[in-house]
């Protein structure tokens, strides 16, 4: 896993027992599926700094759950997440506050190796392989509704 800099600045993500290794894991898996060369960070921070971060590089001025920066060469970016917001997501949609933070991750690595979902087909590309890592990691699909 090295090259992958997770950043805690937002204290409430420790509270979480192990959660920090396995968001490091799933990080891992996703770049090596998506065949990501090259290091990355991931900020676990508060929905303050995810609503700065997306009115500032998106022109929107709300929280939001995962946010990525693609760069070039060595260094492939950064990924940015909220806790208010994937907590909020996660108790919403039924899902573990850990299985969705993974998800997150995962979501947010693969828009470094160049994934989208903006368009249906790209999205066709993009969630299969979110799908398919996750299932790797024992973790349900998360495109799937429940009843």
């Amino acid at each position: 896993m090295s090259g992958i800099t997770l950043v805690v600045e937002d204290q409430n993500w420790r509270s979480h027992r192990g959660l920090q290794v396995k968001l490091l894991r799933a990080a891992d898996s996703a770049r090596q599926s998506a065949r990501l060369k090259g290091g990355f960070s991931i900020l676990l921070a508060d929905n303050k700094k995810l609503r700065a971060l997306n009115r500032d590089f998106r022109g929107k001025d709300k929280a939001t759950n995962v946010l990525s920066f693609p760069s070039q060469g060595d260094y492939r970016g950064d990924i940015a997440i909220a806790y208010g917001v994937t907590k909020k997501e996660a108790k919403t949609t039924g899902k573990t506050f850990a299985d969705h933070a993974t998800h997150l991750v995962v979501h947010g690595v693969l828009h470094l190796a160049g994934y989208d979902h903006e368009r249906p087909k790209d999205a066709k590309a993009m969630e299969p392989l979110e799908v398919k890592i996750l299932k790797r990691l024992g973790i349900a699909d998360p495109y799937v509704t429940s009843p």
